[in-house]
């Protein structure tokens, strides 16, 4: 499914979002940055828009490696690095699985996963990986869709069933894959939720902050 959106991928997300994933993941990019990593991975990287984020704002002696398991979108990973720079060049991209990552233990300063932990089949085995390959003392980063509350989730119900599956199928082609985004996202669980899940596979000191109306949430937790 991410194979046949992939060329169109990117410019769904800003049409669909009105260009706010980019605030999303700018606020990411700052807690990242805050924790002064060396090494960062970034699981579920897609087209690699958070590791190239990543790369613009972090020291140059950082290195960023993005891993994921749909080839045709790290093909658009790769396209895009070549138009980045000497930051894209501190950036690179390997196939794997998020469940089972194909990279040594404590080997990152930090993981990051922006809205790719909830199209994993096993969310706490993806959770124990991203655990194993941080360093003692590594943070993990996680921005994902949440479950708004009051009078929002209802609108926002409506939205990603009905308008979201439609415009996206005029941009992408594909009505299937956004369909299925909005029952991925309405069967994801909340800010709490999604805390006691990255507690139960290890992390400490979880916390998660709401952005845009509660929306999306970032969670931060520590090795």
């Amino acid at each position: 499914m991410f194979g046949r959106i992939a060329r169109r991928y990117d410019l769904a997300n800003r049409i669909l979002s009105a260009g706010i994933d980019i605030y999303w993941r700018i606020r990411l990019v700052s807690a990242v940055r805050r924790s002064g990593p060396a090494d960062v991975l970034d699981v579920a990287t897609g087209s690699g828009d958070v590791a190239f984020a990543l790369a613009r704002a972090m020291s140059p002696e950082a290195c960023i490696l993005g891993v994921d398991f749909c080839a045709p979108m790290l093909e658009e990973a790769e396209a895009k690095k070549a138009r980045e720079g000497a930051s894209g060049a501190r950036v690179e991209f390997r196939q794997g699985d998020g469940l089972a990552l194909p990279l040594p233990d404590s080997s990152f300063d930090a993981v990051t996963i922006a809205f790719g932990l909830r199209n994993m089949a096993d969310r706490p085995k993806c959770l124990r990986e991203m655990l194993r390959v941080l360093r003692p003392g590594g943070r993990l980063f996680v921005l994902e869709f949440s479950q708004p509350q009051g009078w929002v989730r209802p609108l926002y119900s409506f939205h990603l069933r009905h308008i979201v599956p439609w415009v996206a199928g005029v941009v992408t082609g594909e009505r299937g894959a956004y369909e299925y985004l909005g029952d991925s996202i309405g069967s994801f669980p909340g800010r709490a939720g999604l805390c006691d899940e990255i507690r139960a596979a290890g992390f400490s000191g979880v916390e998660a902050r709401g952005m845009t109306l509660g929306i999306v949430a970032l969670h931060q937790a520590r090795r």
